[in-house]
């Protein structure tokens, strides 16, 4: 796919979207504050969410209502085929550039 740009948070959330186990905007907050040890706002992922959503790289339908919601139904999250190819796109280019930083592999190199 040409042209995908994903910003480091859309990626993060595609991935975080991907690893939960039923997405929404509070179980992606907590993925990225688990494994990324990123703390945003429910509101900033709730955008990304959305943001994705238009890009085409989530889809989304609402769940039923639960007691505990007080009623209210919850928008989850699943990732498109095209969300999952502008990961893989992200990830070979991060790839790419790692392998050809110079001296990356030895003990005196830039990292």
């Amino acid at each position: 796919m040409k042209g995908v740009n994903l910003g480091e948070f859309e990626e993060l959330v595609l991935l975080a979207v991907c690893i939960a186990a039923e997405a929404y905007g509070v179980t992606v907050k907590k993925a990225l504050e688990a494994h990324a040890r990123r703390f945003p706002t429910l509101g900033a992922v709730h955008a990304t969410l959305y943001r994705l959503q238009d890009k085409g790289y989530l889809a989304s339908h609402l769940a039923g209502a639960t007691e505990r919601r007080g009623g209210r139904r919850k928008r989850l999250f699943t990732v498109t085929s095209a969300g999952l190819e502008a990961l893989r796109e992200a990830r070979a280019v991060r790839e790419t550039m790692w392998t050809l930083m110079p001296g990356l592999d030895t003990p005196t190199g830039p990292l």
